[in-house]
């Protein structure tokens, strides 16, 4: 096969795929509006005392773009499961939920932290020590992902 039919090939796969996800293959988005993205800070996980089944995860997510952000899931390579969640304080009692999405605002944040919303880790697939770092990845509504670094912890910093 020539390079001429591999470039063809490649040019009509960006094509369709560009079409499928509903954007334009003529207009494609200014250099600004790719650049622009949410970021997560202070990630932190707290190290339980003993080891346990589960850990939570705090820090802030930022979003400095002009457009919302909507985390609807996350994930990380070093725990079964991750998830959102939310303490609150109903009718005297502490309760915790499941956020089925978090929408961070333009130019706004979420914080993540104990007592509010966090993350819940499930099951970690090999012993953490304090100062060993975790990445999580926050899958976003319309697809996309936000990757963050967060660094375990026995303490609040």
């Amino acid at each position: 096969m020539n390079v001429s039919r591999i470039r063809t090939g490649l040019a009509l796969a960006a094509l369709l795929a560009a079409s499928m996800n509903g954007v334009a293959a003529k207009s494609p988005a200014p250099a600004a509006a790719k650049a622009c993205a949410a970021q997560v800070r202070e990630g932190w996980v707290r190290l339980p005392p003993m080891q346990m089944p589960m850990m939570a995860g705090f820090g802030r997510i930022e979003n400095r773009c002009a457009a919302p952000v909507i985390i609807v899931g996350a994930k990380s390579a070093a725990f079964a499961d991750v998830s959102l969640h939310e303490t609150r304080i109903v009718d005297g009692v502490s309760k915790m939920r499941a956020l089925p999405e978090l929408r961070i605002a333009p130019d706004g944040a979420a914080v993540l932290k104990p007592g509010g919303m966090h993350l819940m880790l499930m099951q970690p697939h090999a012993p953490l020590k304090q100062g060993s770092r975790v990445a999580i990845e926050f899958e976003l509504k319309g697809g996309g992902s936000l990757l963050g670094e967060f660094e375990v912890r026995k303490a609040a910093p």
